[in-house]
C-alpha cells in the first residue's frame, strides 16, 4: 500500500487514504488516520493491562508467544498475502524476511528471554564476602514501537515480541505506508490469547507518530529516517525516557585483493539488491581493490544481468515501495551519470512494468562528491569503487555520516577481522552480508547518523528493563561501614584500609 492518494474525511473529519499496491497498482485498502486522543486512549488500555501481564512467568509469556508461532506458521500463506500486496516484495524475499524470520524470532525469545532476563546474583570485588549484589530486570511499562515500511510485519513483530517478553505492554504505530503489515501483528497476538490492551496497535501518519512519542511511555522504539528520529529523540529527551533509534545508512562492502571473488559478487549482488536494496544494512558503497576490481565487475555484471521482475511476485527483485523512494533512486543515478559514473546494467524505470519497478543496475566510476556515496538511496544499485588497496577502502568506508552495518570479503581470517574492527559500523559481516540483524543473539545498532542503542541480543532484550541493583548485607554489623559520627579513629583506620589496598601489589590483586 505503497502509493497514498487523499480521500473523503472520515468520521470526524479525520483523514484518509486510498493505498495502492506499487507492483500491481490496484487498491488495496484505505487508511484512516489516528487522532492525538485516540493514541492516547490506547496508551492507557495498554498500561491498565500491563501490570498482570508483568507478574506472569517468562515460562507463562512464553506460551503466548508459542501460539502465536504456531498460527503465523499455518496462515502464513494469508499473511504472505498481505505483505506483498502493500510492498510489492517478491514472494522468496516475502518469506524468507517476514514469515521465516518471524518465526524465529517468536521462538527464540520464547525459549532464551526467560534466563537473559533472570535474576542474578554477583559478588563484589571490593567488599568481597560481606556485600552481596542481585540485578534484578524489571519492565519499564508501556512501550512505543515506531516502525518502518521496508520489513513492515517482521520489523514490527520482533520489538513487540521482545518487549512483551520483558513484561512490557506495547503501542505499535506501523508506517502509513504498510499499515496492514503491522496491523497483523496485533491480530496474531490477540488470536494468540494475549489479554486485551496488552498490544495496542495505532494506525496513522506521521501526526500519530509524533502523538504516540509524546504519549506517556516508558520507551520509544523507532526505525526510520535521520530527521524523524532526531524528533523521536527529542520529545524522549523531553519527558526523560529512553529511546532505541534504528536510522538507516550507507553502508560499505570491500572486497580484499585475496577474496573468493565468485563468493564475493554472489554476496555484493544479494547484499545489494535485496528487498530491491530497500534493507537498511544492504550494501549500498562497495569498494574493490584495483588488482581484482575488473574480473569481480564482470562477474557482478553477469550475475544482474539474468535478474527478472514481475508484478506477480514470481521474480527475483521487487518493487519499491513508495513513489518517493523511486525519485530518490532515480535524482542520485542522475547526479552520479552527470559527475562521470558509467551504469554497466540497468540504470532506469523498468519501461516494461506499470508499477514502481526500478531495474535491477551496476554502476561504475562512483566518487565521494556523488550523492549516491553520501546519502541512502535504498534501491537496487550496486556502485563500484575501484581502490588502490584494503587501506583506502576502509578510509573511503569510514568517510560517511552513517555506520549501520558493513562486510568485508577476503580469505585471510586475520586481516578480515583487522578491518572489521576498523570499519567504523555497528556491525560487520566477513565473507557475508546484511546477516547482522538475522543473528538474534548479535546486538544491532549503528554508530554516527546510523542511530542510538541496540535491538536483540541480550542488550537489546535487556533494553526493554530497567536494570535494577539490590545490594544486600551479609553481616549481622552493628552499624552500616560508614556510620556517624566520625572521629579519629575511623579515619586511621581508613587510611591503613587505602594503604593496604592500592599500596602493595597483594592489595591491589585483592581489590
Amino acid at each position: 500500500m505503497a502509493i497514498l492518494k487523499d480521500i473523503e474525511p472520515g468520521k470526524g473529519g479525520r483523514r484518509r487514504f486510498a493505498l495502492h499496491s506499487p507492483a500491481t497498482l490496484d487498491k488495496v485498502g484505505e487508511l484512516e488516520v489516528a487522532t492525538a486522543e485516540e493514541v492516547t486512549a490506547a496508551v492507557g488500555r495498554a498500561r491498565a493491562a500491563q501490570p498482570a501481564w508483568a507478574a506472569l512467568s517468562f515460562k507463562e509469556r512464553g506460551r503466548y508467544l508459542r501460539r502465536a508461532l504456531d498460527i503465523l506458521r499455518r496462515r502464513r500463506e494469508e499473511f504472505l498475502e498481505v505483505v506483498m500486496g502493500e510492498t510489492g516484495k517478491v514472494r522468496m524475499e516475502a518469506l524468507t524476511m517476514e514469515i521465516f524470520a518471524s518465526l524465529d524470532f517468536l521462538n527464540y525469545w520464547a525459549k532464551r528471554a526467560g534466563k537473559i532476563l533472570a535474576e542474578r546474583k554477583q559478588r563484589t570485588h571490593l567488599f568481597g564476602p560481606t556485600k552481596q549484589l542481585r540485578i534484578v530486570y524489571r519492565p519499564l511499562g508501556v512501550v512505543a514501537i515506531i516502525t518502518p515500511w521496508n520489513g513492515p510485519f517482521v520489523l514490527s513483530l520482533n520489538p513487540t515480541a521482545q518487549a512483551l517478553m520483558a513484561g512490557n505492554a506495547v503501542v505499535l504505530k506501523p508506517s502509513e505506508i504498510t499499515p496492514y503489515s503491522g496491523k497483523l501483528v496485533g491480530d496474531l497476538f490477540a488470536e494468540a490469547g494475549l489479554p486485551q490492551g496488552l498490544v495496542e496497535v495505532v494506525a496513522g501518519d506521521g501526526s500519530t507518530g509524533a502523538a504516540l512519542a509524546e504519549a506517556d511511555v516508558d520507551k520509544v522504539s523507532f526505525t526510520g529516517s535521520v530527521a524523524t528520529g532526531r524528533r523521536v529523540a527529542e520529545a524522549c529527551a523531553r519527558r526523560l525516557v529512553p529511546c532505541t533509534l534504528e536510522l538507516g545508512g550507507n553502508d560499505p562492502l570491500i572486497v580484499c585483493h585475496d577474496a573468493d571473488l565468485e563468493r564475493a559478487a554472489t554476496g555484493a549482488v544479494f547484499g545489494s539488491l535485496l528487498n530491491a536494496g530497500q534493507v537498511c544494512c544492504s550494501a549500498e558503497r562497495v569498494y574493490v581493490v584495483d588488482t581484482v576490481a575488473d574480473e569481480f565487475t564482470e562477474k557482478v555484471a553477469a550475475k544482474v544481468r539474468v535478474l527478472r521482475q514481475s508484478p506477480d511476485g514470481r521474480a527475483d527483485i521487487g518493487a519499491i515501495i513508495r513513489p518517493e523512494q523511486l525519485a530518490i533512486i532515480e535524482r542520485h543515478v542522475a547526479d552520479a551519470l552527470s559527475k562521470g559514473a558509467e551504469i554497466l546494467v540497468g540504470g532506469r524505470r523498468n519501461p516494461d512494468l506499470e508499477g514502481l519497478f526500478f531495474e535491477p543496475t551496476v554502476m561504475t566510476g562512483l566518487t565521494p562528491e556523488m550523492s549516491m556515496m553520501r546519502e541512502e538511496t535504498f534501491g537496487p544499485i550496486i556502485a563500484i569503487v575501484r581502490v588502490k588497496d584494503e587501506e583506502e577502502a576502509l578510509r573511503l568506508a569510514n568517510d560517511s555520516d552513517y555506520g549501520l552495518n558493513s562486510s568485508v570479503w577476503t580469505e585471510n581470517t586475520r586481516r578480515g577481522l583487522d578491518l572489521a574492527r576498523r570499519i567504523e559500523a555497528g556491525s560487520t559481516c566477513i565473507n557475508d552480508c546484511a546477516v547482522t540483524y538475522g543473528v538474534t543473539e548479535a546486538p544491532f545498532g549503528g554508530v554516527k547518523n546510523s542511530g542510538l542503542g541496540q535491538m536483540n541480543g541480550a542488550s537489546g532484550l535487556r533494553g526493554y528493563c530497567h536494570a535494577l541493583p539490590i545490594v544486600r548485607d551479609r553481616l549481622a554489623a552493628a552499624g552500616a561501614a560508614g556510620s556517624y559520627p566520625y572521629d579519629e579513629k575511623k579515619e586511621k583506620g581508613l587510611l591503613r584500609v587505602i594503604k593496604v589496598l592500592w599500596g602493595t601489589p597483594l592489595g591491589r590483586w585483592m581489590a
